[in-house]
């Protein structure tokens, strides 16, 4: 199975793509991750990307789609994957289908955890104080102010995603405001049926 999670920040994707990634056995491909691990490894598209990354410029479409296509080409990506940050933008997500085309694929599934902002910001200052509450680090974004600038950043460039998804006939959604384990059990309704 190929899905991908769609959601503002705090909805709780990260911890539903764990919980699938448990249970399903699939690798969950974070756009951060595989530049890092292309540029440690090396590879001709990773060095692309830290030269850029050296010279604090984002790194194109074109060089994170190569990396994306790398990485799906690896073994733990034959029965699926989940991916996570990516596609952000409309032009990212014709890009993903393009490449997954390109190798005989599709996605199968993009599920949008539909959660309320106003509550959002309670639930990641919660976050942050049981986070200080247990002696760990408090997350930089687990605060009102930084929280409604990514929201913003996400209505503006991801949240149109829900539409191209919906008119592909591949959106399904979910109440991310339930319970992990409610929300959990939606989302694998969902891939049951796939």
């Amino acid at each position: 199975m190929r899905l991908i999670l769609l959601g503002p920040p705090g909805a709780g994707k990260g911890t539903q793509a764990q919980r699938i990634v448990e249970k399903h056995g699939i690798p969950q491909l974070s756009t951060g991750d595989m530049l890092r691990a292309a540029v440690a490894a090396r590879t001709e598209v990773g060095l692309k990307a830290k030269a850029l990354m050296d010279a604090g410029e984002l790194v194109p479409d074109a060089v994170v789609n190569a990396i994306v296509s790398e990485r799906i080409d690896q073994a733990d990506c034959d029965n699926g994957f989940i991916l996570d940050g990516y596609p952000r933008t409309l032009v990212q997500a014709d890009s993903v289908e393009a490449m997954l085309k390109g190798k005989g694929q599709a996605l199968d599934v993009a599920i949008e955890l539909v959660v309320d902002d106003s509550a959002m910001v309670g639930r990641i200052l919660r976050r942050a104080e049981e986070a200080r509450a247990a002696g760990q680090p408090v997350r930089k974004d687990d605060n009102a102010e930084v929280y409604a600038d990514r929201l913003r950043a996400y209505y503006k460039s991801t949240a149109p995603l829900t539409g191209y998804y919906h008119a592909k006939g591949k959106l399904k959604t979910v109440d991310g405001m339930a319970n992990i384990d409610s929300v959990t059990a939606e989302i694998e309704a969902i891939l049951a049926n796939l």
